[in-house]
This record gives structure tokens, C-alpha cells and sequence, in this order.
């Protein structure tokens, strides 16, 4: 639903015949972040921390977390992950933020507990399609009991745009996570801009869902 109640509906494409083969390799995110081309990135943060509560994010771009903590004026720490070699957390002087610079596949191996509480903006969205049963599977392993997972997704016509943010319907997402989970579609948002006329296409939506235990 939009801001003013009406129902916005986009047409829906297979997923299995558009973009399944796209692949970015974490070098190529990485270099994104070198380059600025994060096209989906938004410049004000989501207030999660502010409300009191205990954030933690994972992202593969050390220049990316850097830039956020220069972004919202914030002192931080880093030390090294002993269980993922190479990785390493970035902490908030006030303790209540903890980012982890790794590949989110490794990231269970870091014994970082269970959350019951997932915020998802840019995560689905940016995994290579081939890679998103593995992701459902290690973010459900990171669930605790009557967790609620916020899924954030794209909508656009995925002939005319590549990727990424990748292409994902609602029938993807029930094929991930259906099966164990409740989905609920809260809001449907035009969320097009003139710059994405860039992307060769001429609407965008972006769609949030509400994933709870069955």
C-alpha cells in the first residue's frame, strides 16, 4: 500500500529464466564501494541503535563500515575475528554497534548467538541469485524464538536491468523461506526516481515483508 492507501500492484517475472546466472564476486562489491557505484545505498541511517537497541551488521566492504561510522560522527573500535581469518568486527565506543567485516556465509562461525529481531535492506536484493537458498538457510540459523524478519525487495521489470539490486518476486521469496515461515506483505512503495531511468527501466517499487515462525 502507498501513502495514500492504494494498491500497488507490478507485474511479476519467473525468476527461474531472468538473472539466475548473474554473479558479482565480493572483489567486484567491494570495488563498488572504491568507486561509489552503490546505487541503492541510502545516505541516512535506519535509527535501530537510537531506539536502545543492540545492532549488529555484516558487510564484506572494510571501507564501507568505516564510512559509516565517519557518516554518523561515531568513535569505534576494531579488533580481528579469530574463528574467520582476515575478518574483523568493527564496535561502537558505546558498545551497542557491532559490525562485522566478513562474508556473510561465515558469519555463524564467528558464535555471535541468535537474534530475534532481522532488518534486511540491500542484503537479499545484492546475494547472487544462486545464492540465495544458502543465505535463507544461514539466516534462519541465526534466528531465536519468536524472531520477526523485515525483508526489504525490488520490484522492477528484470528484462531491461540486469542487476544488481537483483530482481526478487514474491514467489522467490516463498520458495526460500515459505516453508518454515509465515509471510505477510505490509507495504508496496513507488520508490522511483528519475536516476533510475539509468537502469533502463520505468518504475521501481520497493516491497516489505513481515517473515514470523508458522
Amino acid at each position: 500500500m502507498n501513502d495514500r492507501g492504494t494498491s500497488l500492484e507490478t507485474k511479476e517475472y519467473p525468476v527461474t529464466e531472468i538473472q539466475k546466472n548473474q554473479v558479482l564476486s565480493l572483489e567486484e562489491w567491494q570495488e563498488k564501494w572504491v568507486k561509489h557505484n552503490i546505487s541503492f545505498h541510502q545516505e541516512e541511517g535506519h535509527r535501530f541503535a537510537d531506539l536502545g537497541h543492540s545492532v549488529v551488521g555484516v558487510e564484506i566492504s572494510e571501507l564501507a563500515i568505516r564510512e559509516f561510522f565517519t557518516e554518523q560522527n561515531l568513535s569505534y573500535s576494531e579488533e580481528p575475528i579469530p574463528e574467520i581469518p582476515g575478518a574483523k568486527v568493527f564496535k561502537s565506543s558505546s558498545g551497542n554497534i557491532s559490525l562485522y567485516c566478513c562474508n556473510i556465509f561465515d558469519l555463524p562461525r564467528a558464535n555471535i548467538g541468535q537474534f530475534d529481531r532481522f532488518w534486511d535492506r540491500g542484503a537479499l536484493v545484492a546475494i547472487n541469485p544462486g545464492d540465495r537458498q544458502r543465505y535463507a538457510d544461514t539466516m534462519l540459523s541465526l534466528t531465536r524464538k519468536e524472531f520477526r524478519y523485515f525483508l526489504c525487495v525490488v520490484s522492477y521489470d528484470p528484462t531491461k536491468h540486469p542487476g544488481p539490486p537483483f530482481y526478487v518476486p514474491y514467489a522467490e521469496i516463498k520458495r526460500l523461506f515459505g516453508t518454515a515461515l509465515s509471510i505477510h506483505c505490509l507495504e508496496s512503495v513507488d520508490a522511483f526516481e528519475e536516476r533510475h531511468r539509468n537502469w533502463g527501466i520505468d518504475y521501481l517499487f520497493e516491497k516489505l515483508y513481515l517473515l514470523t515462525e508458522k
